[in-house]
């Protein structure tokens, strides 16, 4: 490491402070000042300028860090966890009352809603986008624990689901008309890809926090 690239982060080191993931911190600025050096050859003072241009400076990487740190990765777990079973919860409800209730409005909801099924299933797709984006965005390379603890437990509602559906411990008359075999097939397949999607929303949101 040359001065210049010592020097950016010691600063780092002093203005982060006691912060709990110090150590994890440096080592990882440590490795981005190494990736500099490596595209190209800068004086110790043209890599100080050029680390401080790309990343910030110091002090404002710390101010970011010092703000993250309030951010605990629990209350960010469960806020994905309670978001996907909300959404879950407002399905179920509205599938029993068309099926239960004689209201016109919720049989108009309930067609406009399975005309575009595949948009929202898009919509859901991009729903776990946005959870691997903000877990990487808001923890860097921290969330990578957090992102498959976080998926594996949001997605249980899912799974429980498609079990009681393909069983048929649901009546399928209850969804018509979507559950046919291409839905289903279509359902099983948009639940393997979530995992993907999430860990290259999380990729990104990595790259975003730098």
């Amino acid at each position: 490491m040359t001065d210049g690239g010592k020097r950016f982060l010691q600063e780092l080191a002093e203005e982060i402070g006691d912060h709990p993931d110090k150590s994890s911190i440096l080592e990882e600025y440590h490795a981005h000042i190494w990736e500099m050096k490596k595209e190209a050859s800068f004086s110790e003072d043209e890599l100080y300028d050029q680390v401080v241009d790309r990343l910030g400076t110091p002090k404002e990487i710390a101010s970011m860090w010092k703000q993250e740190s309030r951010i605990t990765p629990q209350k960010t777990q469960w806020l994905f966890v309670l978001l996907n079973l909300t959404l879950f919860i407002g399905g179920a409800v509205l599938t029993l009352s068309y099926n239960v209730l004689d209201w016109t409005w919720i049989e108009v909801l309930w067609a406009e809603l399975t005309d575009i099924s595949i948009i929202i299933m898009l919509v859901y797709i991009l729903f776990w986008g946005l959870l691997g984006y903000e877990i990487g965005r808001e923890f860097g390379h921290r969330g990578r624990k957090l992102l498959r603890k976080t998926f594996f437990v949001s997605v249980i509602p899912n799974l429980v689901l498609m079990y009681l559906i393909i069983f048929k411990l649901i009546p399928h008359e209850w969804f018509q008309p979507l559950i046919n075999v291409p839905f289903m097939i279509a359902c099983i397949v948009l639940t393997a890809l979530l995992y993907p999607v999430s860990w290259l929303g999380y990729r990104w949101g990595r790259k975003a926090s730098v």
